[in-house]
């Protein structure tokens, strides 16, 4: 690992409620940001406090144990402790594994639980996007696979964004045509009225997807995470996919990331920044944690910071109920 100073849970805690009652200053919800810090990663449910802030919340992309990568925290804590903190509903991301069978387990151990799986199309289902382990996703008991990610870790951009020597997963030909098996993918999410996310698919590539799944028909067409690292969109290109009837996933991890944490290598983006993206459109828009990793802050510890920093930055209520409880509920068929 980088040999920069680390800061610990603990100092990420404190500095976000530090800066937190800060920005609250100018905020309409006094005395929220000294909540952040009531849930740590591995405490137990029994010391989480629902002040009424995360009501109905939506996190629709976020890792948790099991998993092939070390996270924070398991599917089936993470559940309870977001039933507590009065979460309307949770979907579960992997890279390597399928997590809507859990989630169907999840729900019998936890009635109530509005919780959903994904799956994505890594190498760990064979070396191109393969559309029959898709459709048997979909069909899998209980219907709770809602989102179908196009190549993540293993997408073609992300290996040639890397210098890597393999040839990674990709989503378009050498023609630059949609391949026949992410259509038939894109096909399978039209029927089941699920997402067809672009994954880790560049930019470009994500405007292509958008045009063709227009043509399919696809209802749930959404661009991953517009505001993140190498996949970072323009305004431009977000409008014009905005266009194209896609809705467009903004992360708050860029937030979290950058010099002076675990996770050095990316740069930090500033919350002025994230607000400037959240503000192009709102109505067709929506935000994620994309947290669990091990070395970062709980997923809900990510989420109360978020809202807390909209609500400073000038965001109002109205669009941030439609960016983390309205548009997100809708996403994964929730009335």
């Amino acid at each position: 690992m980088n040999n920069k100073k680390k800061i610990s849970r603990r100092d990420f805690l404190r500095s976000s409620v530090v800066v937190g009652g800060v920005l609250l200053a100018q905020s309409t919800v006094p005395g929220r940001a000294m909540t952040l810090s009531s849930v740590r990663s591995g405490e137990k449910s029994g010391s989480l406090e629902d002040d009424g802030l995360l009501k109905d919340v939506c996190d629709i992309h976020l890792h948790c144990l099991p998993d092939s990568r070390e996270r924070s925290i398991d599917e089936y804590r993470f559940m309870r402790d977001a039933m507590k903190m009065g979460y309307r509903a949770v979907m579960f991301k992997s890279n390597d594994f399928s997590c809507h069978d859990r989630a169907y387990l999840i729900r019998q151990a936890l009635p109530g639980a509005e919780c959903f799986g994904s799956f994505c199309m890594n190498r760990v289902h064979g070396d191109k996007v393969n559309a029959y382990a898709a459709r048997k996703a979909v069909e899998t008991s209980g219907g709770l696979c809602r989102c179908i990610w196009m190549p993540t870790l293993d997408a073609a951009y992300q290996y040639r964004s890397e210098g890597r020597k393999e040839k990674g997963i990709p989503v378009l030909d050498d023609s630059g045509k949609v391949l026949p098996e992410v259509v038939e993918v894109m096909e399978i999410c039209a029927e089941a009225n699920i997402i067809f996310a672009t994954g880790h698919a560049s930019p470009d590539e994500s405007l292509t997807l958008a045009r063709k799944a227009r043509e399919v028909g696809v209802r749930k067409f959404v661009v991953t995470h517009a505001n993140s690292h190498i996949w970072t969109m323009t305004a431009e290109q977000i409008k014009r996919c905005v266009d194209l009837g896609a809705y467009i996933e903004f992360c708050y991890l860029p937030c979290l990331w950058g010099e002076g944490t675990e996770m050095p290598q990316y740069e930090r983006q500033s919350i002025e920044t994230f607000a400037d993206f959240v503000r192009i459109s709102p109505e067709r828009s929506f935000i994620t944690t994309d947290l669990g990793q091990a070395v970062m802050p709980h997923p809900i510890e990510g989420m109360r910071d978020c809202l807390v920093k909209l609500q400073a930055a000038g965001i109002s209520q109205s669009d941030i109920d439609l960016l983390v409880r309205r548009n997100p509920a809708e996403l994964v068929g929730l009335k």
